[in-house]
């Protein structure tokens, strides 16, 4: 076997998604499919039918309707069709000799039938979920974020590595975005947190088109267990939940070590152990191959080694240069139109414009607060920064500050989606009766995301901080 033999077999190895339902069992994670005797013999699987994106499917693809998040049948738009046409199939209604109803459906979906054995579609049949082995049964982390589906039931049997990769998914997550950025801002270092900030926006951004380039689709289950659904209809290649698992915690190690007194290390270990946690849960949860994990991971070496260097000059830039505010919105906006034009809508052109209007409002809340001398960063004589010992009062100034700063966080993030998107809509002559088909289009989407989300970060950078030294909590 030559050497170029020899890699592609490994790269497609690497994609094969058995080996990913075979890590889901060894961590006690069990779908509620098996592999019928007839389909494809052997443990394999029927090759005959439709790979799709996470699904296998033997019958029709949906044309006209998905199932939205409140259950109701959505009408699609050719733009949609080609993404979501992957994830979502035809349920089609027959009644059993008793009068009871199946409504079959793909993705190894458990059915009961008139004897009320298990059944499962697709030449698939279940598994027991109870009473066969301990271990409890639950539904998919969250609906899937574009075509409303809610996944089908596992069985858990090591509820400690549920908990801790669901954990370890979440580090990549809104709600963790939304939290930890604040308080890296408010409770320990504002210099650090911008410039981690810029890190994690251009790995995003270039991940999130790399992604969109590619087309890769999820593993396919069965075999794999989609133990989480919102980013199901997404693309898999490379993973940008690897890549913000593998940005942050080295971007933070890169700009603290030295900066903080720490013992080197426990701060590469913390670094290691945060980004090993968030590649695996992703492989856990069923939503990429190991080959979509380290090939983030490496991606992200590879930004790193360029970006980094180059932070001084960028912040730099940023703060002091006179038409930098003009140059942010335009370079953050442009990026976010080229990246709406390289596929069909999708809900990771929303999340990409959410992630450059909030580096865009942050950048130009930092050059505001350049202007106004507001939260001077410590100059080269008071460094590096003693940890200080923690104490109640201390943790509970942290506290009220996080507590307080999301709120208005929360609130601002309410308001202007609120006022945002009836404006855009109208001023786009988009109907914003429904909200959700009109952020379909790339007009209406872009600027809801982009102005929502850079009111957000403007706030996180000068209000709040504002807010603290009237209210003394600075």
């Amino acid at each position: 076997m030559t050497k170029r033999s020899w890699i592609r077999e490994l790269w497609l190895d690497l994609q094969d998604p058995h080996h990913v339902a075979h890590f889901q069992e060894m961590c006690g994670v069990h779908g509620s499919f098996s592999l019928s005797p007839g389909a494809g013999g052997g443990g394999e699987l029927d090759q005959t039918r439709t790979h799709n994106n996470g699904s296998i499917s033997g019958g029709s693809e949906t044309k006209g309707s998905v199932v939205s998040e409140g259950g109701e049948g959505q009408k699609l738009t050719s733009q949609t069709r080609r993404r979501i046409g992957a994830s979502t199939t035809t349920s089609t209604t027959t009644t059993t000799t008793d009068g009871e109803t199946e409504n079959p459906t793909t993705n190894g979906r458990v059915l009961t039938n008139a004897t009320g054995e298990g059944v499962a579609t697709g030449g698939v049949k279940p598994h027991s979920l109870a009473g066969n082995s301990p271990g409890s049964t639950v539904k998919p982390l969250r609906k899937n974020s574009l075509t409303g589906d809610a996944g089908h039931e596992f069985r858990i049997e090591n509820r400690l590595l549920y908990y801790l990769f669901t954990l370890g998914t979440e580090l990549g997550n809104e709600s963790f975005y939304i939290t930890f950025y604040p308080f890296l801002m408010w409770n320990l270092d504002a210099f650090v947190g911008r410039r981690v900030v810029m890190v994690w926006v251009w790995v995003m951004y270039l991940g999130q088109c790399t992604k969109d380039l590619v087309g890769w689709q999820r593993p396919a289950s069965p075999p794999v267990v989609k133990v989480e659904m919102f980013y199901n209809s997404e693309y898999s290649m490379p993973s940008t939940h690897a890549m913000s698992g593998t940005a942050l915690p080295f971007s933070l190690f890169f700009l603290t070590y030295g900066r903080w007194e720490y013992p080197f290390p426990i701060g590469l270990g913390l670094a290691l152990i945060w980004t090993v946690l968030v590649c695996v849960s992703r492989i856990y949860m069923g939503m990429h191959s190991i080959l979509d994990v380290v090939v983030g991971f490496l991606y992200t070496v590879l930004i790193l080694l360029v970006f980094l260097p180059a932070l001084d000059a960028v912040d730099g830039f940023y703060l002091t240069y006179r038409y930098a505010p003009l140059v942010i919105v335009l370079v953050h906006l442009g990026l976010g139109l080229f990246s709406f034009t390289l596929d069909t809508w999708s809900t990771s052109r929303g999340d990409t414009a959410q992630i450059l209007g909030t580096g865009a409002g942050m950048a130009l809340a930092s050059h505001v607060n350049h202007l106004l001398g507001l939260l001077p960063d410590p100059g080269p004589e008071q460094l590096p920064l003693p940890m200080t010992p923690l104490s109640a009062g201390l943790l509970a100034l942290m506290g009220v500050r996080l507590a307080l700063g999301v709120l208005v966080l929360l609130a601002t993030r309410a308001v202007m989606k609120k006022v945002t998107i009836t404006l855009v809509c109208r001023l786009i002559g988009v109907s914003s009766e429904d909200v959700r088909a009109a952020r379909q289009n790339m007009g209406v989407e872009l600027p809801y995301r982009y102005i929502v989300y850079g009111a957000v970060g403007f706030n996180v950078i000068f209000l709040v901080p504002l807010l603290f030294s009237h209210t003394r909590l600075s």
